[in-house]
């Protein structure tokens, strides 16, 4: 069953900067982790838990090795909604700082389905 995914605006923001052949790449694999976005053995999500000093645990990521993007997203279980949180250089640090942001600036809510649609 794929889920509905949703993106914060800063997110959207961030993936419309991306060049058109990256943003497909994105598409892709964020299309590809919705039909099953919670950990193996069951899906494809990779969980953060503490990262760079930051407890992101409820938070997982899809890497894009080949094209340096990492994208940050949540769950909401009960209403089968992947919230996609960040889109960003691969660089750790940076993206699980704005991952640790957008959880200050949303708090619980960012498990939620509050977003608007992909």
């Amino acid at each position: 069953m794929k889920w509905d995914v949703r993106i914060t605006e800063e997110a959207r923001k961030e993936f419309k900067k991306l060049e058109g052949s990256v943003r497909k790449q994105v598409l892709a694999g964020i299309s590809k982790v919705s039909r099953a976005p919670l950990p193996s053995p069951d899906g494809y999500g990779k969980p953060l838990g503490n990262k760079g000093g930051n407890n992101l645990t409820g938070f997982f990521k899809i890497k894009y090795r080949g094209v340096g993007i990492r994208v940050v997203y949540t769950l909401n279980l009960e209403a089968h909604v992947m919230n996609i949180v960040v889109i960003a250089q691969r660089d750790d640090n940076y993206c699980y700082d704005l991952a640790w942001q957008m959880y200050e600036k949303y708090g619980a809510e960012i498990f939620q389905d509050i977003f608007d649609k992909l």
